[in-house]
């Protein structure tokens, strides 16, 4: 049985270093402050910047080194089974307006692709969504109807290129991947070239309205340093600022696995994703003149599961099996946030903010989505409209669908919290292998004890800074996760993603 690497590693960022950029040392005046150095936040600078604004990118680590940094690189309009589901639930025009939104957004990566001549990778390729059980025929059947009803080429197959059987699949045609860094950092040079605007290491922390001066907004960072601008775009992937736009409740956070995996059998063009659970989710990428599989799937609710290694190891049995496993070169893990209606939230922030923008919720499509909001907020600061906003605004209709989900994520929280604060846990560390971790209860308190690989052992407070929900351990990623809004913090408590801002407390003992 072939290893699985020991620390997780993306292919994306270990392939790509980035030239690294400056912490904020001084206050700052723009016309627009982006939140986020993901594959939104950069592209939004971007398009900013070709209309002569003065724009600003913060970022509380590194650009593109959290969920754009271990995506799986697919540029498709292809969302899994959606445009049924979407023509059913908003009407064939809104339908049709995510299709042509997507579109453009994988259009503006290959038009700036081939302007500025970028080497990444990009690779033209037909995106299949496969069924092997007999129930999802209909499914994607209808699936491609919809489709071609909404001018999306599409075709529905009886067979793909596949070595195992399948029932049925929907093909998407003109579909792309690429090495998601190489383009992003090349865009983060360019935007950066014409002036420092580029700022890593740089937590915002709040967003005030500007009472005098004649800017409107005051974003204040977490040194005590401020920001005065006209705009802020939260591209922060969970908002940063939730401007009572209650996110936490109206999204939920599930993680997801990758394999990079040299096979020895070689994989087939083509980019492939399962109907059925549990996902399956099929591209190579070129490494060293080599196609390396890129395996991912298995996505559960973000600590929501005991044991996450389990996952990587039903990938490497599935590769196995299907194509043989000659090295498993790396392995890597990504969070994604899905909104309740399954459609992102694009748009001012709330009712009342117009010149606070979010981008969040692309249930793991944020490629082609990211790329999409930079032209939908960027059109809205210029344009002051766009025919996208109706279906994407945040502040949109609750209809039936999300209600009944905003019942049921609700439960989920309350269950978590409560199954957190009132399971039993042992009474000490001491029994406490190398590199693993349990909870423990110290003085009526619930600790985190963490064990490193030199014997050290980390404690942390394990009640989450955002709401109070106990965290669990991630064992494949070394983390402490929230299972009831998906925040995540490292094994010192530091903050890994929100909607958390403050690291976990500490705790001796």
């Amino acid at each position: 049985m072939a290893n699985i690497p020991k620390v997780s590693n993306s292919y994306w960022i270990e392939s790509m270093k980035g030239q690294g950029y400056q912490a904020l040392k001084s206050d700052l005046i723009v016309d627009v402050l982006i939140i986020g150095g993901g594959i939104t936040g950069i592209t939004t600078a971007y398009l900013l910047q070709k209309e002569g604004l003065k724009v600003v990118v913060v970022d509380a680590d590194k650009i593109l080194s959290a969920t754009t940094g271990h995506t799986t690189g697919k540029i498709t309009i292809q969302h899994g089974l959606i445009y049924d589901k979407l023509k059913m639930q908003f009407g064939e025009e809104q339908a049709r307006i995510y299709a042509e939104a997507n579109m453009a957004g994988l259009q503006l990566i290959q038009d700036l692709i081939k302007e500025h001549n970028i080497d990444c990778d990009f690779i033209m390729q037909n995106s299949y969504v496969y069924t092997q059980s007999e129930s999802y025929i209909q499914q994607l059947q209808d699936e491609v109807k919809t489709a071609q009803e909404l001018g999306i080429k599409a075709e529905y197959l009886d067979t793909v290129p596949l070595p195992f059987k399948v029932q049925g699949a929907v093909c998407f045609l003109d579909q792309a991947m690429f090495h998601p860094r190489k383009y992003l950092l090349a865009l983060s040079n360019i935007i950066n070239n014409k002036e420092q605007c580029i700022y890593e290491v740089t937590r915002a922390l709040d967003i005030e309205h500007n009472p005098v001066g004649n800017k409107n907004l005051i974003i204040a960072l977490e040194d005590g340093r401020k920001i005065y601008s006209n705009y802020a775009v939260i591209a922060s992937h969970f908002p940063f600022y939730d401007g009572f736009g209650m996110y936490f409740a109206r999204m939920y956070a599930s993680r997801s696995y990758v394999l990079a995996v040299k096979t020895k059998q070689t994989f087939q063009e083509g980019m492939y994703i399962s109907a059925e659970d549990p996902k399956r989710s099929l591209r190579y990428t070129p490494i060293n003149g080599e196609k390396i599989l890129l395996a991912a799937g298995e996505h559960h609710n973000t600590g929501q599961d005991s044991n996450t290694m389990v996952h990587y190891e039903a990938l490497r049995d599935f590769v196995e099996q299907n194509y043989g496993i000659n090295e498993i070169l790396y392995r890597w893990s990504s969070q994604d946030l899905t909104t309740l209606d399954d459609v992102p939230y694009i748009g001012p922030i709330v009712q009342g903010k117009p010149n606070i923008f979010v981008a969040t919720g692309f249930k793991k499509w944020g490629i082609t989505t990211g790329s999409m909001a930079a032209i939908l907020i960027r059109d809205l600061i210029v344009k002051k409209e766009s025919p996208w906003l109706e279906l994407f605004t945040p502040s949109r209709f609750v209809v039936n669908p999300s209600l009944r989900n905003l019942v049921k994520e609700g439960a989920m929280v309350a269950k978590e919290f409560i199954k957190g604060k009132f399971s039993a846990v042992p009474e000490t560390s001491e029994d406490l292998e190398i590199d693993t971790a349990k909870v423990i209860s110290f003085e009526g308190n619930k600790i985190g004890a963490y064990k490193d690989e030199s014997g050290g052992i980390h404690f942390v407070d394990t009640t989450c800074r955002h709401m109070g929900c106990e965290v669990q351990w991630n064992n494949a990623e070394r983390s402490w996760d929230c299972p009831c809004h998906g925040s995540r913090y490292d094994i010192n408590g530091n903050v890994i993603e929100g909607p958390a801002l403050k690291p976990l407390r500490q705790a001796d003992k």
